[in-house]
Formats: structure tokens, C-alpha cells, sequence
């Protein structure tokens, strides 16, 4: 029985781990989104729900690893120079790669903008720090202790294979998700995984894999205004569809479910895969 709980080094296998994380989380999530309600509303509409799910998976993080004798540093989660470095460096990507999927599916023919009345910088800021909390609540979550555990117990591969159909089955229960719009959002979701994991696995930080998967939120919503994985944005600008297929498009569930984005995710894993990074791991 003590080999189903430790390894032959005496320490706790990493699967207890993970589900130690999860056995935390929950309840944190449970418990801060309790004590939230009770700050005055006027407050409240300053902190979109997403920090919550982000404090949570962060304090079960904070407190896993303390068991550990580790720090969050050991996480890629050490907020020096070089991390918002990464960050913007990363939020670039992000905004690179999703504005080329836009700019490929306008070419052909797929949609043309108008621009948004009453929409200002205001809501542009708004919409980065929505999508600066969903960024590190997925990230610190589906790239974070649960992630890097699994890889020290299975390896990267079938780590991040695993974790790319969380990820993407965690998107099922999203406004649109049905037909063709679902395979074409699973798989692309799925990839967009994968390549996040690599952004971690190359840079050993968080830092790359939170500002890729902001950059490539806010760009596609609150900048252009596509739906992000289902949920509508009101945009600094408004696509008008000219009716071509929805594999083309995405349609009303945004970018992320078009044969353009699969080929650009696609093109992005084989660049990662080739660079070698910032860090050298085994």
C-alpha cells in the first residue's frame, strides 16, 4: 500500500499531487467566491469573476507547493524582469497570431469590419484585465502545478496531450459549441494547448503562455470584435459576415473554430517545437 502513495524516494507520487491540488482548489474557489458576494457590489463590478478562479488555482498552487518545500518560483511564476519580459513579448505573439488567422479569413473573402459606435479606450483597457484573469486562471490551472506534476510523473508528451483534451473538453459547455463548429473548435482549442505548453516548456515560465493566450483573447474580442471561444465581445471593431462557411469564418463562435486558425496553430507548434528555448530541460 505505502508504494501506491510514494515513490522509491519516499516522496508522494505526483497523481496524489494532482489530486491533492484539485482537493484544494475547489473549496478555495468555493470559499473566496463566497467572501466576494460580501464586498459592496459598486466593488465587486471592479474584479471580473475570472480573479476569483485565478486566486483560487494560485493559493492551491502556493500551498502544494509549500508542502513540497518549493516556491512559486519553481512554478514559473517568479515575477522578475525576465517574466514581463516574457509576458509582453508574449502578448505580442498572441496578437500576432490570431490578427494573421483575421486577416487570412478577410482576404478571402470571409467578412469586412465597421467600427463600433461608442466604443473607446475604455473598453479596451476593460477588456485586457478580463482577459489578463482568464489568462492566468487557465494557464496557472491547465500549464501550472497540475500540468508540471503530470509531466514529472508521465512525461511531456502524454502530459501535454492529456492536458490539450482537458483543456478542450473544459470549453464544451461554451455558447455555440455544436456540429462542425465543435470539431473545428475542439481540435483547434486543443491546439492551441499544445501550444502554450511548449511556450512553457521552452521558457520554463509561465510568463510566455500568459501573455500568448491574453494577447490572443483580448485581440480577437474587445479588439476585433469575433466571438471568443463562444462568448460574445463588443469590439473596438464589428465583423460583418458575407455568408461563406462557417469553417472558414468561425461564425458567431469566433476565429478559433476556422480551418485558418488550425493551419496557423499548426504552423506556430512546428516553430515552437523547432526553437530551443531559453532553458534547457531533460
Amino acid at each position: 500500500m505505502r508504494h501506491a502513495f510514494l515513490d522509491d524516494q519516499g516522496a508522494v507520487r505526483n497523481g496524489w499531487k494532482v489530486l491533492g491540488f484539485f482537493a484544494l482548489m475547489l473549496p478555495l474557489g468555493a470559499l473566496l467566491g463566497g467572501l466576494f458576494q460580501l464586498v459592496p457590489a459598486s466593488a465587486r463590478g471592479l474584479v471580473p469573476g475570472p480573479w476569483i478562479g485565478a486566486l483560487s488555482t494560485l493559493a492551491a498552487a502556493w500551498i502544494c507547493l509549500r508542502a513540497e518545500g518549493a516556491g512559486l518560483g519553481s512554478l514559473g511564476l517568479r515575477l522578475d524582469g525576465r517574466f514581463l519580459r516574457d509576458l509582453a513579448f508574449g502578448t505580442l505573439a498572441g496578437f500576432a497570431l490570431i490578427a494573421l488567422v483575421a486577416a487570412l479569413v478577410f482576404a478571402a473573402g470571409g467578412f469586412h469590419w465597421i467600427r463600433t459606435p461608442g466604443q473607446g479606450v475604455h473598453d479596451l483597457l476593460k477588456g485586457a484585465w478580463l482577459y489578463l484573469a482568464v489568462a492566468c486562471f487557465e494557464e496557472i490551472l491547465f500549464r501550472g502545478y497540475p500540468f508540471q506534476r503530470s509531466v514529472r510523473g508521465l512525461g511531456f508528451l502524454p502530459a501535454q496531450l492529456a492536458f490539450a483534451l482537458f483543456f478542450a473538453l473544459g470549453h464544451w459547455g461554451n455558447p455555440g459549441m455544436a456540429g462542425a463548429t465543435k470539431a473545428w473548435a475542439t481540435l483547434n482549442i486543443a491546439l492551441a494547448a499544445l501550444l502554450l505548453a511548449l511556450c512553457w516548456r521552452r521558457t520554463g515560465s509561465l510568463a510566455l503562455p500568459i501573455g500568448v493566450h491574453l494577447g490572443w483573447n483580448w485581440t480577437q474580442g474587445p479588439l476585433l470584435g469575433f466571438g471568443v471561444s463562444g462568448t460574445a465581445d463588443q469590439g473596438w471593431w464589428t465583423p460583418v459576415f458575407h455568408g461563406r462557411p462557417e469553417w472558414l469564418t468561425g461564425g458567431a463562435f469566433g476565429l478559433e473554430a476556422s480551418l485558418v486558425c488550425t493551419l496557423a496553430c499548426g504552423a506556430a507548434i512546428l516553430a515552437m517545437w523547432r526553437w530551443r528555448g531559453t532553458v534547457s530541460r531533460g
